[in-house]
């Protein structure tokens, strides 16, 4: 007879080896290797309610390392979250709860979705921001209504992505002392002994960020992990990183310590052997009842905990009324009443798009307390900073603005765990080149329905004399492509008020595309109201009801798409000028609502955006064309480049003209 703790390890590692094997597919050894920490840290530390996975003021944990998905899934079935046993033997499976890697909108209990590595771990430091800022702003003495420690579980590859080191540095900087993290530090990667490519002293390079580090020197010291956890949640002024030497594949006579033990499921063979060896004498899936029982302790366990903090919260809400209705908006993701009166009206005001987003931002502050935000070193030209609120910082955690560094993929991944934890509306800036640095993080933003807006600026060769390595030209379609993401590039000041009521309403991240040149305000007098681009696309004008062509513009490129309608009409050519400032959004729409703004029986339809055509087919059609950029751009002054790159009301119209002749042709 095992000891109850060593049955219960054994537990974890043989639900991993038995549905990976079952599965044919999957990821045994991490699994077999990091049991031990897991059932400490969930057994004895985690402070969670598996009836009510989005208790507030539960720890949350990552597992970064989410290819050891089947740790997670037992964790969760065996505490007694909703995960039944069907969905383990289920694994990867068409219609599972258990996928490959965590998903959070997936599974209840997984509080991210992860597997690209580094991704976790920059999330948990997300989340520890987001923990320090609503302690700061909620708690008063006697009545800490936010106290709770972020964990998480990361690899060896974990932290070998650059995008883990960005993040680690600035949770160094700010002095997170909520973030503890335990590194599964097993020596092995998919090519084989991590001495292949990584043998730097990680626990001085942490240091160096300035993390406190513990080493643990044998993974299966269930006393000393503990041991190192209780030391770590002592700490309050520095995140910990727990250095635990495991061993992959631990149990497994032949494969234990080697790549194979990696991303393969054992074999029968191996798995008989690897039962023989822990002393394993159940079949799959079969739980013993007495580790069951430990485990289980988490239901009651976890209903007290809410308990008393509902009933710290009450007398909360008697001392601090205010501050309990605060709290009631921000943590259950509502906006005050009458917010968006507090947006500004634009509609007469000529100025660069990423301006206008500014003035948006500081007129949302003071309404909206969950929104919070900066840029990776470029707030000036972001227009991110919220003017009179400090900076979030070791010294004060209620700031408001954010300086990330030049840091834009842990940023964004950051603003992914900021946003996830609850509470919080963060917003994001940098240049839209620069979302190549951080497009892994938005996608995992949709894939999450993370609620992060992501400011994107100097949109277009418009920026000017930076030259073709700051222009963005694939990026706006890169972007359009991520299913779930939302993107908006406004024409001009009051588009850009109206986009960001859109973004503060969706249920997913947000993509604001904004210029660094000024635009001319569009007469909202003559033109229709810029509220109808939560449509994503509408009908701005038109010479007469028998137009003959349709022109299609985003962003800064409307403008002269409106005077090429002048110049036809004056030519005596009736065209229709279409504003699409969102691909996403107008796909929402009917096939009634699209077919009025594109109706069928137009093919002679130009497309405008100083951007890669890319994309723009779907719009156009076989007999349209394209107003785009298909090379690099050049450094020069914006009005130069633009119109060199033919976004002129001339251009536009000279294509329309050739266009609706052929036809006549024809």
């Amino acid at each position: 007879m095992q000891e109850p703790e060593t049955l219960c390890v054994n537990t974890l590692r043989m639900l991993a080896v038995d549905a990976v094997q079952k599965a044919k597919s999957g990821h045994p050894g991490m699994p077999m290797g990091a049991a031990p920490m897991a059932f400490v840290l969930w057994t004895r530390f985690l402070r969670h309610n598996p009836a009510n996975p989005l208790w507030p003021d539960r720890d949350r944990f990552i597992l970064s390392a989410g290819h050891g998905s089947m740790l997670l899934y037992s964790l969760l079935h065996l505490t007694g979250y909703e995960l039944s046993m069907e969905e383990l033997e289920n694994f990867r499976q068409w219609g599972s709860k258990t996928a490959g890697h965590p998903e959070n909108h997936l599974t209840p209990g997984v509080e991210v979705t992860t597997g690209p590595l580094g991704q976790g771990f920059s999330n948990g430091v997300g989340m520890a921001i987001a923990q320090a800022h609503l302690a700061a702003v909620f708690n008063r003495p006697g009545f800490e209504i936010v106290d709770h420690d972020i964990y998480v579980i990361a690899s060896d590859g974990d932290l070998m992505e650059g995008v883990a080191s960005e993040a680690c540095s600035l949770a160094g900087h700010l002095g997170l002392g909520r973030l503890i993290v335990l590194y599964d530090n097993n020596h092995i990667s998919i090519d084989g002994s991590t001495d292949l490519a990584f043998t730097e002293d990680r626990e001085k390079r942490f240091e160096a960020y300035g993390w406190e580090t513990i080493r643990v020197g044998d993974g299966n010291n269930l006393e000393a992990i503990a041991g190192a956890i209780a030391k770590a949640r002592e700490n309050r002024d520095q995140p910990t990183l727990i250095s635990i030497r495991t061993h992959i594949g631990y149990g497994s006579p032949n494969k234990q310590d080697t790549a194979d033990a990696h991303g393969s499921p054992l074999g029968e063979e191996e798995v008989a052997l690897t039962r023989e060896n822990l002393g394993w004498t159940r079949g799959p899936f079969d739980i013993p009842p007495e580790a069951l029982e430990v485990f289980r302790r988490a239901v009651p366990g976890g209903r007290k905990l809410e308990e008393d903090w509902k009933f710290l919260f009450s007398r909360y809400e008697k001392e601090f009324p205010e501050l309990a209705a605060k709290w009631h908006l921000m943590s259950e993701g509502t906006l005050p009443e009458d917010w968006e009166g507090s947006v500004p009206d634009l509609s007469t005001e000529a100025m660069a798009t990423r301006a206008a987003s500014g003035k948006v931002i500081n007129a949302l502050a003071p309404v909206v307390p969950s929104l919070l935000g900066g840029s990776a070193d470029l707030a000036p030209s972001n227009n991110t900073l919220i003017k009179g609120q400090p900076a979030f910082s070791r010294e004060n955690r209620e700031g408001r603005n954010f300086h990330f560094g030049v840091r834009e993929h842990a940023m964004a991944a950051i603003a992914n765990g900021m946003a996830l934890h609850g509470a919080l509306r963060p917003y994001v800036g940098t240049f839209l080149i620069f979302s190549d640095y951080m497009k892994p993080a938005i996608r995992l933003a949709a894939l999450s329905r993370a609620r992060v807006i992501f400011i994107l600026t100097h949109d277009s060769v418009g920026l000017g004399e930076d030259g073709p390595t700051h222009q963005p030209i694939e990026q706006l379609a890169g972007l359009r492509a991520i299913p779930g993401l939302v993107e908006i590039r406004p024409s001009d000041a009051a588009e850009t008020a109206e986009a960001w009521k859109i973004a503060l309403k969706e249920p997913g991240p947000v993509c604001l595309i904004l210029t660094r040149q000024k635009v001319k305000p569009i007469d909202r007098k003559t033109f229709p109201p810029p509220s109808l681009i939560e449509k994503g696309a509408y009908i701005l004008g038109q010479t007469d009801d028998d137009f003959k062509a349709i022109i299609l513009a985003s962003g800064s490129e409307v403008g002269p798409a409106l005077e090429a309608m002048d110049l036809l009409g004056s030519r005596g050519l009736s065209v229709r000028v279409v504003t699409m400032a969102s691909f996403a959004l107008f796909e929402r729409q009917g096939k009634e609502y699209r077919e009025k703004v594109l109706p069928a029986r137009i093919t002679a339809r130009v497309s405008v955006e100083a951007a890669s055509p890319f994309g723009w087919e779907r719009y156009v059609g076989v007999e349209g064309e394209t107003i785009g950029i298909d090379r690099f751009g050049a450094s020069a002054p914006g009005e130069v480049n633009m119109e060199k790159f033919g976004f002129t009301a001339e251009n536009i119209a000279s294509k329309i003209e050739r266009m609706i002749e052929e036809k006549m042709i024809r």
